[in-house]
């Protein structure tokens, strides 16, 4: 089982979608893949058309009490640890236990034997729940806007990711994703070329297609579900193929 931790603490940067859709598309191709969502904001959860969630569905009872996993809840052939807005109040918490930041990581060995690939949506902050989900992967992949904000983020990333090894120093970035990218624009072009100088290994960027990714969100299903061999759906399987090579994980691409 490899865990993967999806993280930008600045917002905006498409993590939940790769976390949604290249689950998923993992899923598709045969892997077992469990999903957890960190965000209070639970908008993975909800992009997934799932709702009425409470706290002791969430990862709340590990972060806080130091139980097992709940149960998750299956959706589009994923499995989901799902997660609601009181998830908030574990950050307070957390902070008067100690080892609480290392329990989702204790938690997921307990289940190893069950999935082969653990993505975690974790939240656009430096708080506790990030701190949990960076201390729980084996590996981070990091989605980066090919705007000036994106290369504004980066201090802050290079940062975190300091801290974390101290912790845990086997603890590496398995892939940077250039997301929203827009190659009729210089912005873009100009900023992509800045990280390629800068970030190793760069997956292939994201083209910026907003419709199908908005429309999926509101209907609660991945790309790969909602638009099927659309132009979103071949991006989608070209960033799951270039996550599954940086991660020795085997991928195909299914028509």
């Amino acid at each position: 089982m490899k865990t993967i931790t999806v993280f930008n603490h600045a917002g905006g940067a498409g993590k939940t979608s790769l976390v949604r859709d290249v689950g998923y598309e993992m899923a598709r191709s045969g892997l077992r893949v469990l999903l957890i969502d960190l965000d209070p904001q639970a908008n993975l959860t909800g992009w997934l058309g799932i709702d009425g969630v409470n706290r002791q569905q969430t990862v709340y009872p590990v972060a806080v009490e130091g139980h097992p996993l709940p149960e998750p809840t299956s959706v589009h052939g994923l499995n989901l640890i799902p997660s609601h807005v009181s998830l908030a109040v574990a950050e307070g918490q957390m902070m008067g236990r100690v080892g609480a930041q290392s329990r989702l990581r204790r938690a997921l060995q307990d289940v190893r034997d069950l999935y082969d690939l653990v993505l975690i949506d974790s939240p656009p902050s430096l708080g506790q729940l990030s701190i949990l989900g960076a201390l729980a992967a084996d590996h981070m992949v990091v989605p980066i806007p090919t705007r000036q904000k994106g290369l504004d983020a980066m201090p802050g990333l290079q940062g975190a990711f300091a801290e974390y090894r101290e912790v845990r120093p086997d603890l590496t970035v398995a892939l940077y994703v250039p997301t929203f990218y827009d190659a009729r624009r210089l912005h873009d072009r100009e900023v992509l070329t800045d990280l390629r100088g800068a970030l190793s290994p760069l997956a292939t960027p994201v083209p910026q297609r907003e419709a199908v990714w908005l429309d999926s969100t509101a209907q609660g299903a991945p790309v790969g579900v909602y638009a099927p061999g659309s132009p979103v759906h071949r991006d989608v399987q070209q960033l799951t193929t270039d996550v599954a090579q940086a991660l020795g994980l085997p991928y195909q691409v299914n028509a």
